[in-house]
């Protein structure tokens, strides 16, 4: 079947409002995907922070590859890179933007959202909207009962050992993926949410488990008489206090009515996102203000085995190593790469992975900078 056929059924099916039509017409997921989506707008703070830049920068000048000593920003290009940071003390070390991108330019960050919803968990329960993380998921979407969600817990949610039967394939245009990312019917798809192992046994990483907590964010503000969506909580309690400077958005999966892509699809530039690094690197607190609990970064990023729980994953943060470092991580090689130790946070934004091992890059830049 050639491209030209191909084409001819995927506007069809679009035409129909099918999600197998989208993806054929989208032709799976890109970092243009926020300019296709309806969303939510993130409006930039009334007091942007701006990081000082280092004068003169402290860059790193090359890079070894197969033994041969690379220039770095050319490494960087070569290897599919748009946006990459290095911010060491609160202080911009090394800037730089590739193919036709600037500080300005705004970026999905795909899965590294899921971090964010982590950390908006937390305010949650700070704010009293849910009790504790040992809350059972039913507790706040009570239709799940009957598919034996009353077993589930929000804490293996977070840290994706709930059992939930999700298919994570982004090639296969009837999966799970698919559905969520292509689709207008999260509430319906999430409703028929099932399991297939008992929760608090296994971890699997599947992005219905960070929709899911969505949903109970959003719930758990209904239940409160909060009117504000996902998109506005983040706003009031994150976005605005860490003075995001550019206007940004969080994809939904319909214009009206929808809810936000929790899983994914938080559309913002490189020096914004890496805001929320450095929240982090501070243990929650930011220009005097404690925005996220000091316990909840300290439990979100700590390794953890038990109960099904992976070393390497924790409450929607990635762990590379057992040294203290964390990241957020989206498809297509998004990071925002956090090291305390060494009061680093990095981020990359990228059109494809590259073929770089980058978590490897990281701490190596990260060694680079403590000397």
């Amino acid at each position: 079947m050639g491209a030209r056929t191909l084409g001819l059924i995927g506007a069809l099916f679009l035409m129909s409002g099918c999600t197998v039509g989208r993806f054929f017409m989208y032709n799976f997921a890109d970092t243009r995907d926020h300019k296709k989506f309806p969303s939510r707008e993130l409006a930039p703070s009334a007091h942007p922070f701006t990081y000082p830049i280092a004068q003169p920068e402290k860059a790193p000048k090359t890079i070894s590859k197969a033994g041969e000593e690379v220039p770095f920003d050319e490494y960087l290009e070569r290897h599919a890179t748009v946006a990459f940071l290095i911010i060491h003390r609160d202080t911009i070390k090394y800037e730089r933007y590739f193919k036709g991108y600037d500080p300005a330019h705004v970026h999905t960050s795909f899965s590294m959202a899921k971090s964010v919803m982590s950390m908006l968990i937390g305010c949650a329960i700070a704010d009293g909207f849910i009790g504790d993380v040992h809350q059972p998921v039913t507790d706040f979407v009570p239709e799940l009962k009957e598919n034996g969600f009353d077993s589930v817990t929000v804490e293996q949610v977070l840290q994706m050992t709930s059992g939930l039967k999700f298919s994570e394939s982004y090639v296969n245009p009837f999966g799970s993926a698919a559905k969520y990312y292509y689709g207008r019917r999260l509430y319906k798809n999430m409703a028929r949410m099932k399991l297939e192992r008992a929760p608090g046994t296994e971890f699997e990483y599947v992005s219905g488990n960070s929709q899911l907590l969505g949903l109970i964010l959003e719930r758990a503000l209904r239940a409160q008489g909060d009117p504000r969506t996902i998109t506005q909580y983040l706003h009031d309690r994150l976005w605005s206090p860490l003075g995001m400077a550019y206007a940004s958005s969080w994809s939904t999966d319909r214009k009206d009515g929808g809810i936000e892509k929790t899983f994914c699809c938080l559309n913002s530039p490189a020096r914004d996102f890496a805001k929320l690094g450095s929240l982090y690197l501070h243990k929650g607190a930011w220009r005097g203000q404690q925005l996220v609990p000091e316990a909840w970064v300290a439990r979100s990023t700590m390794v953890d085995t038990t109960n099904g729980s992976a070393a390497r994953y924790q409450y929607q943060w990635w762990l590379p190593s057992a040294e203290g470092d964390f990241m957020a991580q989206g498809i297509l090689g998004q990071y925002i790469y956090v090291d305390p130790t060494r009061e680093l946070v990095i981020v990359r934004l990228g059109r494809k992975p590259g073929g770089v091992p980058w978590a490897q890059v990281f701490r190596s830049l990260g060694k680079a900078y403590a000397r």
